[in-house]
């Protein structure tokens, strides 16, 4: 089955930043898949290290805040490369002792067969 752009997106997004599971994240990747985060100098190759580094990520960032879906949106940008698309992220963190916050996010998806192969995630911790 051939996922949509839009389709693997949204299983990443449920993956990470909804289900917060390592497992489901790191299964959208090829087997030598990349996940970058530049921003914070992260790299992982390969699902083990992505599983890893993904729950890490997670432990690390536990008081970041809850994702509030109504209030979140997403815009996605194919590109003239068809296996390239862009997510533009906009996550609005509920704090359950404070304001709320809003995270932008920028995410360059590079795809093979419904997989991701790159995933490079420009985020600034809140």
């Amino acid at each position: 089955m051939t996922l949509s752009h839009e389709e693997l997106f949204l299983r990443y997004l449920h993956a990470g930043a909804i289900s917060r599971d390592p497992d489901a994240v790191a299964a959208l990747f090829t087997e030598d898949g990349v996940y970058e985060a530049p921003l914070q100098s992260l790299r992982f190759t390969g699902r083990p290290a992505i599983r890893d580094g993904v729950a890490a990520l997670h432990r690390r960032l536990p008081t970041a805040g809850i994702p509030d879906a109504e209030r979140s949106g997403y815009i996605l940008h194919e590109t003239l490369t068809p296996d390239v698309f862009i997510a533009e992220i906009d996550t609005v963190l509920t704090h359950p002792d404070g304001p709320s916050t809003t995270v932008a996010l920028t995410q360059i998806f590079r795809v093979y067969k419904s997989h991701i192969t790159l995933l490079r995630d420009y985020f600034q911790t809140p």
